[in-house]
């Protein structure tokens, strides 16, 4: 009888309990591009003590986690992406102490901090290159090494194989003091490491461990579908991969396009090194405790690639494969149902027990408001908010940033110099990597100097975050309320109802069992709409506007009658059942 009523009252005590989420799950990801987000001394590049200086405005919006693209000591040939030590800070950026001032200040009001982890090569001046450059034993195979082709014609030494750099041109530079090839599969300044080298795989994980030890809660992990290239052939050479289909579509031999990357990208070790890497983070926790420590991944690849990043079934993966259908798929001109059909496709298909994620930019690509346009922007900031999982914005799209045109001769992206006057400007990224826009001060706020690296875009005297957090309404004002709202029970556990209303229309709903039915409108179109809303969704006689689009004629906390409501053009609308 003692053993029944002990048995009954822990089960009494479990059913009364309500389980909190883990850290970064439902979490809100804030990407910020260190050299371009705040420059705290006059130098024109954004520092570490820069971010430091603004991580009570991120806490003060409501993000969970900042991720700062590499911070590492590189040679800036493709901007902190070619590292030339994985253990040192990059001197423009401060120092180890600022790194763990940073650290501090993000414990103190409640940021985590997550690092951007560039496995797949490095930088040619680091020191490993350039040990393998010279043959030493210890580092000779720590990147992809062959000694080519000779061209049974002209009797010249050529590239292993067609494969072609992402950046244009091939993959493969030749060394004149190791009298070899090496491959990059970026600039010729980021030899590719070589995975199928044990000492490789265990150097990258002792990178990782030391800046886990320094206090961070996770990596976002850069091209992860490059890691591995097929296994040399039993001819001691590469294949050469196969020419598009579609060649009218990418007629330049040059360009990466140009190529089906079957030997290149998407090996099937990849997968497992992701594993691996998600291992070692679990038993970083289990071996120094603390919160978990999550890994966000970044591959441009197929659907049915960024599932296996979840894991395999018996292994755990990525806790954010970074979903990118908005960001390939969504254009000017996508249809609602074509909309609706990406995010159906992945919550249907993701595995048991992980989280859904949405990301509408990053440094990348161009800017959210650029792409879908400046008045949408709140529309799919709304989207992107109340959908369920994780949500990951770019620096700036808070505000509805826009690309800044940079000209050909001020142009410093890698990628974009590799084109020309004519091509240029539809390869670069520095667009979007332009200044963060604090207030109507000289240079935005951005800097106390005179210059800053790349220009600052000409409307920050209205566009900036000092206006718009002091303006009644506005695109921050509106940020702030979803990134509050989705902390309500219905947005954290709420199931979701969705369907477009044909052309322009989504319409949908978030509902936890007892708790408030909302519903949110997006009216991608040009035209207004009447909806009666009680059709989808039971709102009864009288539903509250929460938030809606910055140029909206409605209000919040504006009253409407759901069975008459008029879906303003390129407006986005959440309401509360009342």
């Amino acid at each position: 009888m003692k053993l029944q009523l002990c048995l009954l009252a822990i089960a009494t005590l479990f059913m009364g309990q309500t389980w909190s989420k883990d850290w970064w799950e439902n979490g809100n990801f804030y990407q910020i591009y260190p050299r371009s987000f705040r420059d705290s001394d006059g130098d024109g590049i954004g520092d570490l003590n820069g971010v430091t200086e603004k991580l009570q405005y991120l806490k003060d919006i409501g993000f969970t986690a900042a991720w700062l693209s590499p911070i590492f000591k590189s040679p800036m040939a493709d901007f902190g992406y070619d590292i030339s030590d994985f253990y040192q800070v990059h001197p423009e950026y401060g120092t180890m102490e600022d790194f763990e001032n940073m650290i501090r200040k993000a414990k103190e009001v409640g940021i985590k901090i997550i690092l951007d982890f560039v496995p797949n090569h490095s930088s040619d001046e680091n020191e490993w290159f350039k040990k393998s450059e010279d043959n030493d034993p210890e580092y000779r195979d720590f990147y992809v090494w062959h000694n080519g082709k000779v061209n049974a014609t002209t009797g010249e030494r050529e590239p292993p194989s067609n494969w072609l750099s992402a950046f244009r041109y091939s993959a493969w530079q030749w060394s004149e003091k190791r009298q070899q090839y090496y491959l990059h599969q970026f600039a010729i300044k980021q030899p590719d490491l070589n995975y199928r080298n044990p000492k490789v795989v265990q150097e990258m994980k002792n990178v990782m461990r030391f800046w886990l030890a320094k206090g961070i809660s996770g990596f976002r992990i850069d091209a992860v579908p490059f890691l591995f290239e097929k296994e040399l052939g039993t001819d001691n050479n590469y294949p050469d991969e196969p020419v598009v289909e579609n060649v009218a579509a990418c007629p330049d031999p040059d360009d990466y396009c140009h190529l089906q990357h079957i030997y290149t990208n998407d090996q099937p070790e990849t997968f497992d090194m992701a594993y691996q890497w998600r291992a070692l983070a679990d038993e970083f926790k289990k071996e120094h405790g603390g919160d978990t420590r999550i890994l966000l991944t970044e591959a441009y690849t197929s659907f049915e690639n960024i599932m296996k990043f979840y894991g395999d079934g018996q292994r755990n993966g990525s806790h954010v494969p970074f979903n990118f259908d908005f960001l390939t798929n969504v254009l000017n001109d996508t249809s609602a149902e074509d909309i609706v059909g990406h995010i159906t496709k992945w919550l249907d298909r993701m595995p048991k027990d992980v989280y859904a994620n949405w990301v509408l930019g990053n440094h990348d690509n161009k800017r959210l408001a650029s792409r879908l346009g400046v008045n949408r922007a709140d529309l799919f900031n709304i989207l992107l908010q109340t959908l369920p999982g994780n949500a990951v914005t770019y620096n700036g799209e808070e505000l509805v940033m826009t690309d800044v045109f940079i000209s050909w001769e001020d142009s410093v992206d890698p990628q974009a110099c590799n084109g020309n006057p004519q091509t240029y400007y539809g390869l670069s990224r520095d667009p979007a990597r332009t200044p963060y826009q604090w207030d109507a001060s000289y240079l935005a706020g951005f800097t106390t100097g005179d210059h800053t690296w790349l220009p600052v875009a000409d409307n920050y005297a209205t566009v900036n975050a000092l206006a718009q957090m002091r303006a009644p309404q506005s695109h921050l004002q509106i940020f702030k309320k979803l990134l509050k709202l989705r902390k309500e029970p219905s947005f954290q556990d709420g199931e979701l109802n969705i369907q477009a209303i044909p052309n322009d229309i989504i319409i949908y709903s978030r509902q936890k069992t007892g708790s408030d039915l909302y519903v949110v409108v997006l009216n991608l179109g040009k035209q207004d709409q009447t909806i009666n809303l009680n059709q989808y969704y039971q709102l009864g006689s009288q539903a509250e506007i929460i938030t809606t689009s910055v140029h909206s004629k409605n209000v919040d906390g504006q009253v409407i009658n759901p069975g008459q409501f008029v879906a303003e053009a390129e407006v986005g609308t959440v309401l509360v059942k009342v």
